[in-house]
């Protein structure tokens, strides 16, 4: 039986589920479809930052920054239990870029945001950093700035529980097949993975599909997008490589920027490359050339050798860019674009290509905004001072968050109470519940992961695999065994 419904997106990544939340927010009936798991491809493979983008200064993109900048500032305060503040370190190259270029940009970036309650810009010398004693050159002047740093796939999560809390349907592994257009509305059907068919009437389509758009643009019969590009980015994850909180912003030899940043305690995440893709984005993976592109700018930055065998984890994913034909690569746009069809073809269809995780609420009250003046809906805008579920941390502080659970549970663990207030903030009580020893968390599969927390991804977050639970809900796959891994994945099937 068809159901009737305002809006339909396609697409589980965060322009997916952060258009979702807002249209379900503003009263709107809404349906997501994801083909895979809500995260499942691009989303899931950023370099995990929340900034404006420094480097696209460098390309006079300020409306991009000065929006993404307003954006993290508004994240940093509705979801603090995932987006937090991230120091980075600049070492000066004067060959590469004079300093006053340099400092000129970090002063634009202090300011063109608007407010910011992060500290501002300055200078240091290398040899005072703790973070620079495995550098290839120890010494010199550097640039320090501030930015944010993110769980990626849990945000997009996150957004996915806030547009159910409001209403919203959220399928999973359920891939569109067909969308008609029948005057006023759209007749969608999609195949839930296991065989279920399922029908909706919609007043009107979002087609968010990442790197799928184009295959989403022919099943919809939209105009082709114009000017879209793939590209490929990939990261490498390596045993940590320096101590300290900082993170590094590097400049290469052939101009492109490098992040090294702490990741997960015990690494280095390193990244990323811009590749041209073409082909199925569900097998982008690392290449060989990318590795050997990403193992040589380590070892041109930092002493001590590191190989192939020294890489614990990698990832790729594959954006839609908007831009130019004749540009590289790196050089896209990271801007989102927007593409709503003419009202005299009937039924509304937005098309969204390009955007980047920061920009992601910003993008999804402009798309709403497009379509709710078609569809008729007044009401206000809500997402940018309303916490994401888990964010309504006490003072808006992790740490006093962090102290309330410690009595609450106070056998917990610091690295799993800690972890556990990063990844589900007030919602920590659902994965606890009334436990009072490590005892009532249930079965522990490694890594930290006990079942109480499994069951609470499965019934809560759309979990329906190890990998679900591993690399996207949680990355407790870097600190289990194979066998472990191995076990979980079975216990899945069982």
């Amino acid at each position: 039986m068809e159901q009737t419904i305002d809006i339909l997106v396609i697409g589980g990544g965060i322009n997916g589920t952060g258009i979702a939340r807002d249209a379900a927010g503003r009263g709107l009936k809404v349906v997501l479809c994801e083909q895979g798991d809500l995260a499942g491809a691009t989303s899931s493979a950023s370099t995990k930052m929340v900034h404006g983008g420094l480097r696209y200064l460098e390309y006079y993109e300020f409306a991009l920054v000065r929006e993404a900048l307003a954006e993290r500032e508004r994240l940093l305060h509705t979801a603090p239990h995932l987006v937090t503040p991230l120091r980075l370190i600049l070492p000066h190259i004067p060959a590469m870029r004079p300093a006053i270029m340099i400092r000129a940009g970090l002063w634009l970036y202090d300011h063109i945001g608007g407010g910011s309650t992060l500290p501002r810009s300055g200078s240091v010398r290398l040899q005072d950093c703790v973070e620079a004693e495995n550098l290839q050159h120890t010494k010199g002047r550097a640039f320090v700035y501030s930015d944010g740093w993110s769980d990626d796939a849990r945000l997009v999560v996150t957004n996915a529980l806030d547009a159910e809390a409001h209403g919203a349907h959220i399928n999973v592994h359920t891939k569109v097949l067909s969308c008609t257009r029948e005057d006023d509305h759209w007749l969608v059907t999609a195949k839930e993975k296991g065989g279920k068919t399922k029908t909706w009437r919609a007043r009107a389509l979002v087609n968010a599909a990442g790197p799928w758009v184009d295959e989403m643009d022919t099943c919809t019969g939209a105009k082709a997008v114009t000017h879209m590009r793939l590209v490929k980015g990939s990261h490498i994850v390596l045993p940590k490589l320096f101590d300290g909180d900082r993170g590094f912003l590097f400049q290469h030899d052939d101009r492109r920027v490098l992040f090294a940043l702490p990741y997960q305690g015990e690494f280095t995440l390193f990244g990323t490359t811009d590749t041209p893709f073409t082909g199925d984005p569900a097998s982008a993976k690392l290449g060989e050339d990318e590795c050997d592109y990403l193992l040589d700018a380590v070892n041109h930055f930092f002493a001590g050798k590191v190989s192939k065998k020294d890489i614990v984890w990698s990832y790729s994913g594959v954006r839609a860019l908007f831009g130019d034909e004749e540009l590289d690569a790196s050089e896209l746009s990271r801007e989102y674009h927007l593409e709503l069809s003419d009202e005299q073809n009937g039924a509304p269809v937005l098309t969204v290509l390009g955007g980047k995780i920061t920009t992601f609420r910003a993008l999804a009250e402009k798309s709403v905004d497009q379509l709710a003046k078609r569809l008729g809906n007044t009401a206000p805008h809500w997402t940018g001072t309303t916490a994401l579920p888990g964010g309504d941390l006490p003072k808006n502080s992790l740490a006093a968050f962090g102290k309330i659970i410690q009595t609450q549970y106070p056998f917990l663990p610091d690295a799993l109470r800690e972890r556990l207030c990063r990844a589900y903030g007030t919602r920590i009580e659902l994965v606890l519940g009334k436990a009072q020893s490590l005892t009532d968390l249930g079965q522990h599969y490694g890594g930290g992961l006990y079942a109480t927390e499994l069951n609470y991804l499965k019934e809560y977050e759309w979990a329906r695999s190890a990998q679900d639970v591993l690399w996207r809900r949680t990355k407790l796959g870097l600190f289990m065994s194979a066998a472990e891994r191995k076990a979980l994945d079975k216990s899945f099937s069982s």
